[in-house]
């Protein structure tokens, strides 16, 4: 049941994955910013993380990591590292994982999640493949955006088949690096949380 809910599962929960859960929510607030009337963006979509390792639970995002978010237009505040649990893998209507490596150890963890688990990269290259017009139609409500996002996991698990990511769908691991590695994962992250937010919630 709504809100549609996107979990982004790394491996210490630090860097991609927090990156992406932040990035995808500013996307979301951008569509609505440009529709007349919208409930809240949290009435709409959760987005949450968490890592495959729990060395870092409790932990802040990573500074580099952090910077990167708050240039984009996005939030830091309250984000603290976590475990991947199974009841957050069960409550998520998509998960996004940061590599193959992760996508398998989603599925691993929980194999009835494994239609609604892809790879980061795997998921936006696929997304371009999809008729958003053959999706229910999209309104700023949470039952809209809820039935049109299951839809779409839907048709992008179709259109994945029996296919396996690609070695380029992974999101290269940052940490440790400098900023500029750091943006260029962020720049990857929004190059399919974009279209996913755009798909959601388009804007005429």
């Amino acid at each position: 049941m709504p809100p549609f809910t996107v979990l982004h599962v790394c491996m210490g929960n630090i860097c991609r994955s927090p990156m992406a859960e932040r990035l995808l929510d500013v996307a979301v607030r951008d569509r609505l910013a440009k529709a007349d009337a919208a409930p809240p963006a949290e009435n709409l979509m959760h987005s949450h993380s968490a890592g495959t390792g729990g060395w870092h639970a409790g932990e802040e995002m990573n500074p580099p990591a952090a910077r990167q978010v708050r240039a984009r237009g996005g939030d830091v505040n309250g984000f603290l590292a976590r475990k991947l649990r199974s009841d957050l893998i069960d409550a998520a209507d998509l998960v996004l994982t940061a590599t193959a490596d992760q996508q398998e150890y989603v599925v691993a963890l929980r194999p009835d999640a494994a239609a609604r688990t892809f790879v980061l990269g795997e998921f936006g290259r696929l997304l371009t493949t999809i008729d958003s017009a053959a999706l229910p139609p999209a309104e700023p409500t949470p039952d809209a955006v809820f039935a049109r996002g299951v839809a779409l996991v839907e048709a992008v698990n179709a259109a994945r088949g029996t296919a396996s990511p690609l070695p380029a769908d992974d999101l290269d691991d940052p940490w440790g690096r400098g900023d500029q590695a750091f943006s260029r994962v962020a720049d990857e992250i929004e190059d399919t949380v974009g279209p996913l937010a755009a798909t959601l919630l388009p804007t005429q």
